[in-house]
């Protein structure tokens, strides 16, 4: 069972948006994530990309995250209305690897 990420993104049909998670929460210290993998669970519709750990310092939420302890994407494709359900996977550079799986819901906006 993955991790449901607390917040529901919001976007609209015809975005592309940007998305950074803050995974600092559930890594040991000095753990840093080392790749990331992005999938849709629920559809098909949207198309992923440039899916990468980060190399800057990101502000997420108003909170400073440290290199390597965020993972990066964008997303595009949205339908009307649909609530998607994203799957991700890291794998962090402890020894062993530990691979740590979340899940994060991105709402579309319905018709206006």
């Amino acid at each position: 069972m993955a991790i449901a990420l607390d917040q529901v993104w919001k976007s609209s049909v015809g975005d592309t948006e940007a998305g950074a998670v803050n995974i600092s929460p559930y890594l040991d210290s000095g753990e840093l994530v080392a790749s990331v993998t992005v999938t849709e669970i629920t559809t098909s519709d949207l198309t992923l990309a440039n899916k990468a750990v980060s190399t800057a310092e990101l502000t997420i939420l108003d909170e400073t995250v440290p290199v390597g302890e965020a993972i990066q994407f964008t997303y595009s494709g949205c339908l009307v209305g649909v609530l998607y359900k994203l799957a991700i996977q890291v794998t962090t550079d402890s020894t062993p690897a530990r691979v740590k799986n979340y899940c994060q819901k991105i709402q579309t906006a319905g018709a206006c």
